[in-house]
């Protein structure tokens, strides 16, 4: 129990080195032994998140080597809600690769484990240099799953991925020099302190720091203008890998709000940060031209990518707003987009599979054989996705809506995301009219769907009605992380407790 902090990271690292170094395993064993350990890590973060509600907060040093010098993992309630939400994600991703999917080029399971390694580390580091080590694990993980099958437009979009995020990291290490040079730390308690105390003629170069932070997590997170790479990287992309991916644009909104009301924002409000004050104006930019991308595409798995520019641009304008109850909306529509958008990547490869040379490009083709049963899917799950009652999307844009009403931002930020809402019900309209409705007489193909993909499609899609069922308790759940987000005091007292500890109390 007093290691279990660094199982979620252990786990998927030792099964992945044990992948790659067993080659003559077969994909079966490799199917078994992948699935096994992701069935465990759910279990893991599960029983994390029931000491993190009985502990509030747990500070774990690895080695006990006491932060700022060791490595320090913080699991708090944001980094719980991020670990579930990425095993819940995982999990029906792994089983939908296992049909066939992960047979399309090597080492696929191996990739696998150590993307939810580095993700498992980004959620849980409370040091940011280690931060930049976990980006650069699931980073490269997710340079080859991206290109897992190969083919030229994989080739083609990993090229503009690896050079934007390569572009990204080396950003990273700028600001970490400049923030270690002005206060010999990166450990984010400590960070805190220190720049708090930073004296007056240190600020410009702390607020150059944090601009740089913007731009290298707005790259993470496809925030406008750095969000180009996204759709032709997610639409080139197996369709297990790409709803993955589907979590990974949160890590860098993840790393907004666990970085800047810690370590810029400790004895002042989160709107006075330069930084900060960038990001509505960015957010609300990058919303407008997610909805014009969704109206725009072409192909039901474009759409999807689209939607999760829609996403972000959601979450970053309502976070921008910095208050507590705006927070606690965002983490709820946070957990609604993930499982939905990843959902429907999957939902779109499944289209395709009964649709032959038409794929998922939105044109009249032949009706499909199980025409009724994916028709249905698909409404639910564009009533959710469109954010039409009663399903989970609903529940969070209204919550949403009535958080920016009482900052006094509901002037812009009303009309851009009902406007976003009305094209994705459009988008989404004349998608499910072409596949489902308008049939062409020839027929070129005669497959059914998958059973057991099917019922992937139908957990990850049934979230927005699982949400909204449970919407109450998680609605209490994200305000009790955004109260714990915005009182960073307390994150701090946890990490000086913990080093005491560890020193002896000197």
């Amino acid at each position: 129990m007093n290691h279990l902090p660094v199982l979620p990271i252990l786990l998927p690292l030792i099964t992945g080195a044990l992948l790659v170094t067993l080659p003559r395993l077969g994909l079966n064993a490799q199917r078994f032994i992948s699935l096994g350990a992701t069935v465990a890590g759910l279990g893991l973060v599960l029983w994390l998140g029931s000491m993190v509600l009985e502990h509030g907060r747990m500070v774990y040093a690895l080695g006990g080597w006491a932060p700022p010098f060791g490595i320090v993992l913080v699991p708090d309630r944001l980094s719980v809600l991020m670990l579930v939400l990425t095993a819940t994600l995982a999990l029906p991703a792994l089983i939908y690769a296992c049909r066939g999917d992960d047979d399309a080029g090597a080492h696929f399971h191996a990739l696998f484990q150590f993307q939810l390694m580095g993700l498992n580390g980004a959620f849980l580091t409370g040091d940011i240099f280690n931060l930049f080590v976990f980006f650069e694990v699931l980073l490269i993980a997710s340079y080859a799953l991206l290109l897992h099958g190969g083919g030229t437009a994989r080739s083609r979009a990993g090229l503009h991925y690896v050079i934007i995020n390569l572009i990204g990291s080396a950003l990273f290490l700028l600001a970490l020099g400049m923030l270690y040079g002005l206060t010999g730390t990166l450990n984010m308690a400590d960070l805190a302190v220190r720049i708090s105390q930073a004296p007056q003629a240190g600020q410009p170069l702390l607020q150059a720091a944090s601009l740089v932070l913007l731009v290298v997590f707005g790259v993470k997170a496809a925030l406008l203008p750095l969000l180009f790479w996204l759709p032709r990287a997610y639409t080139a992309a197996a369709a297990p890998v790409a709803a993955l991916f589907a979590v990974m644009t949160k890590v860098g909104l993840y790393a907004m709000i666990r970085v800047f009301p810690l370590v810029f924002a400790l004895d002042e409000p989160l709107a006075a940060l330069t930084a900060w004050q960038w990001l509505w104006p960015l957010a609300l930019a990058t919303l407008a031209l997610g909805g014009i991308g969704v109206l725009g595409a072409t192909s039901l798995r474009n759409m999807t990518a689209y939607m999760v520019i829609v996403s972000t641009g959601t979450l970053m304008a309502i976070i921008a707003l910095g208050s507590t109850e705006a927070l606690a909306a965002a983490l709820f529509y946070l957990v609604h987009t993930t499982l939905l958008t990843g959902g429907f990547f999957l939902f779109a490869d499944l289209i395709a599979r009964q649709r032959g040379a038409a794929g998922d490009y939105m044109v009249v083709t032949a009706a499909m054989k199980d025409r009724r049963t994916l028709g249905i899917l698909f409404f639910f799950g564009a009533v959710a996705l469109a954010g039409l009652p009663p399903f989970s999307g609903f529940v969070s844009k209204a919550w949403m809506l009535q958080a920016s009403l009482a900052e006094g931002a509901a002037g812009i930020f009303w009309p851009l995301l009902l406007g976003a809402g009305f094209l994705m019900l459009v988008a989404l309209s004349r998608a499910g009219s072409k596949f489902f409705w308008r049939q062409s007489p020839e027929r070129d193909h005669d497959m059914r769907a998958d059973r057991v993909r099917l019922a992937c499609v139908i957990v990850l899609v049934g979230a927005g009605l699982a949400l909204s069922l449970a919407a109450a308790p998680l609605m209490d759940y994200t305000r009790s992380v955004a109260a714990q987000l915005m009182a960073p005091g307390d994150y701090v007292r946890a990490a000086q407790e913990a080093d005491l500890r560890l020193t002896g109390g000197h």
